[in-house]
């Protein structure tokens, strides 16, 4: 039995996120629909929370749009107040959902053989 090679999330998705108060959003927009199956099966909510631990201290909530290919991340306290009010670097959560393509996974081959590679192909 052949073992899924380890990849960043960015190889089968990208992502955008910004503020919500004092939580982050982040989209992960999957580049392939072989992508977006497996990433509903293994990106939860917990382990989002669990990679996004350092700079996350509430929860995280997990919503699906399978018509856009999209997973959408709440984390709940992540801004230290948001905005303004906070003193961390990234106030509006910006740079959250690159923290989260840094994540590892283990992939299988068939879903990357179905999945564009952003570093081969400018367009994705």
């Amino acid at each position: 039995m052949t073992s899924s090679p380890t990849v960043l999330l960015h190889r089968i998705a990208s992502a955008r996120s910004g503020d919500k108060g004092e939580g982050s959003n982040i989209g992960v927009m999957a580049r392939s629909a072989a992508a977006y199956g497996f990433l509903k099966e293994h990106l939860s909510a917990e382990r989002v929370q669990a990679h996004m631990a350092g700079i996350n201290h509430g929860g995280v909530t997990r919503f699906e749009a399978d018509n856009l290919l999209v997973l959408n991340f709440l984390l709940a306290d992540s801004l230290g107040g948001g905005g303004s009010a906070s003193l961390k670097t990234d106030a509006q959560g910006k740079t959250h959902g690159l923290a989260l393509l840094r994540m590892e996974l283990e992939v299988p081959a068939e879903v990357l053989d179905a999945t564009p590679d952003p570093d081969q192909d400018p367009l994705h």
